[in-house]
């Protein structure tokens, strides 16, 4: 669906907060335009529609002054208060408030006394010992700061996987309505479902490559035209990033997908392969000398290689070539097998739908159950709830269970896993439940393995969610040894998270083989905060394929009576 405004306005939101916490101004304000901006980021319909319709008010978190911004941007193209509240401040400075450990205060502190204007500016006040002298800064804050840099510069040259998706996804059905075309599939690192993704390749059959390409550089959501020919079109998105589009000939459209997919060092293995058998593989097909012997369907291409079609999550010459030879490719997990999503918050800590609004949008994807995980007491800042408050949660799911038919909603937990390795709930409270997954959301850096190790032993836990604590574009994590963890869990027959949030994919498709290979089962949450978020179920289960993992190592596909009896 094309929500490539809901984005624009997302980040303009996103950028107020950002500058008016920079000017140290009223806290409520701030909050109203970060709850805005991600009001509109999970929202899967088009805040154009929306606003057509006149029904801006009618949406959750939108109030009467954010609904005048969004009427006033989508009518003349521009917000007077975006445009008042980055006053004052230099172009660029504000972003880099996404580094970790880089907040406003720190920033308003750099800016004003050592003059910091960019990343450079900062690179060289942080290196050269200027920061750390300044009041409340020091030696070890700057050093995080430092590291906090490397990770933000190595983020901005990729796309975030949860970005990449939908803007893909408006471009394919685009294409795919246009007159002429018959095949359209994106490539690259977004087909092999990798975390964050480069530049995006999408490939397109059809008549009249020109034509195809003159539609796509005019879509609405375009910003820039880089380049534009008979067969290709490279351009970039109003939102930052570049796609191109490439036509071919049905003939060649296989070979060109295998190419364009890679990974590289996968390619590169086949075609020495191929080499070995006398044959040339490129993305025009495959040839015999200069007879083309395949090409057409990347089946085609493997199989002149003696090999099966390998998925393409799996081509990153892991054994994924050596485990196909001996025909062992494991049968990846797919979408429709998932049952449910494990881990979901509601109104009553700090999600924004009812547990009666999600239980409807599961069953709309086909989903046989849904487990409301809101949080513990001790996570005050996300509403955690108390135990009375589980309670009545509780009392409220048995009675959606009665009234709706053909979902069933399981009662759970994201229960704090304390500094002393304890829970946040006593056991009494968890045996009530369908489902508890654990979690750690404050000190990561104390003993994390052995507060994770502790909540496993407990007979009620489940599930270990968001195993490293990453966020893929700000923060490295708890401080943790997670062999020793994914080990433990195997001892105690503990599932471990693949939290399918865009920005953790934690555990990611590295540890999650590790998990498999030794016997752990891995659950699918999508974390989700807003009804819109489910979607991102997808995330999750491409993680999940990347980790080599089949329909029997994941919690989800169990039936509701498997999953209480665990």
């Amino acid at each position: 669906m094309d929500n490539m405004r809901n984005k624009e306005l997302a980040d303009m939101f996103n950028a107020i907060g950002d500058a008016l916490e920079f000017k140290g101004e009223n806290p409520f304000k701030i909050i109203a335009y970060r709850k805005a901006a991600r009001v509109l980021s999970d929202m899967t319909e088009d805040i154009e529609s929306i606003h057509q319709r006149g029904k801006l008010r009618e949406i959750p978190g939108i109030g009467e002054g954010i609904a005048k911004k969004i009427d006033e941007y989508l009518r003349t193209g521009k917000m007077k208060k975006y445009e008042e509240a980055k006053r004052d401040i230099p172009e660029g400075l504000l972003e880099l408030l996404s580094i970790q450990s880089v907040g406003p205060k720190t920033l308003a502190l750099a800016h004003k006394n050592l003059g910091v204007k960019s990343l450079s500016d900062f690179k060289k006040v942080a290196s050269d010992g200027s920061l750390a002298k300044l009041p409340g800064m020091g030696n070890k804050k700057v050093e995080n700061i430092l590291k906090g840099m490397e990770r933000f510069e190595v983020s901005k040259e990729r796309i975030s996987l949860g970005d990449a998706i939908p803007l893909v996804q408006s471009i394919v059905e685009k294409l795919n309505r246009l007159k002429g075309v018959k095949d359209v599939s994106p490539a690259g690192s977004l087909r092999r479902f990798k975390e964050t993704v480069g530049d995006i390749d999408i490939l397109v059959t059809g008549t009249e490559g020109s034509k195809i390409i003159d539609y796509f550089t005019k879509l609405p959501e375009v910003g820039q035209i880089l380049a534009k020919g008979e067969t290709k079109g490279s351009v970039v998105m109003r939102t930052g990033q570049q796609v191109d589009v490439r036509v071919l000939s049905e003939d060649s459209y296989g070979a060109a997908l295998q190419y364009f997919t890679g990974s590289k060092a996968h390619n590169i293995k086949l075609r020495h392969m191929a080499r070995e058998r006398g044959l040339k593989i490129s993305e025009y097909g495959v040839f015999k000398g200069s007879k083309k012997i395949a090409g057409r369907i990347e089946e085609e291409v493997y199989r002149t290689l003696n090999l099966p079609w390998i998925p393409a999550e799996l081509r990153e010459d892991r054994g994924e070539i050596e485990t196909a030879i001996d025909g062992k490719l494991p049968q990846l997990v797919k979408y429709e097998e998932i049952k449910g999503d494990l881990h979901v918050h509601s109104k009553y800590s700090d999600g924004s739908a009812t547990v009666e609004e999600l239980a409807i949008e599961a069953k709309r994807l086909g989903y046989e159950y849904i487990a409301i995980c809101d949080h513990s007491k001790s996570v005050k800042y996300a509403g955690g709830l108390s135990e009375d408050r589980l309670l009545e949660e509780i009392e409220e799911i048995d009675r959606i269970n009665a009234k709706l038919k053909g979902i069933t909603v399981l009662k759970g937990t994201e229960v704090d896993i304390l500094q002393n390795g304890k829970l946040d709930y006593p056991n009494s409270l968890l045996s009530k439940l369908d489902i508890v997954v654990a979690a750690i959301h404050t000190s990561f850096k104390k003993d994390c393995n052995k507060r994770m190790m502790s909540a496993m032993e407990n007979p009620y836990v489940k599930v270990i969610a968001h195993p490293t604590g990453r966020l893929i574009s700000s923060r490295e994590g708890y401080v943790i040894d997670i062999n020793e963890v994914i080990g433990y869990a195997a001892k105690t027959n503990t599932a471990l998270e693949i939290n399918a949030y865009y920005d953790r994919l934690d555990l990611n498709d590295v540890n999650s083989r590790k998990a498999k290979d030794l016997g752990v089962k891995l659950s699918i949450g999508t974390d989700a905060h807003h009804k819109h978020q489910l979607w991102m179920m997808k995330l999750g289960v491409g993680v999940a394929r990347r980790g080599w993992l089949e329909k029997k190592d994941l919690l989800n596909t169990l039936s509701v009576t498997k999953l209480r009896n665990l």
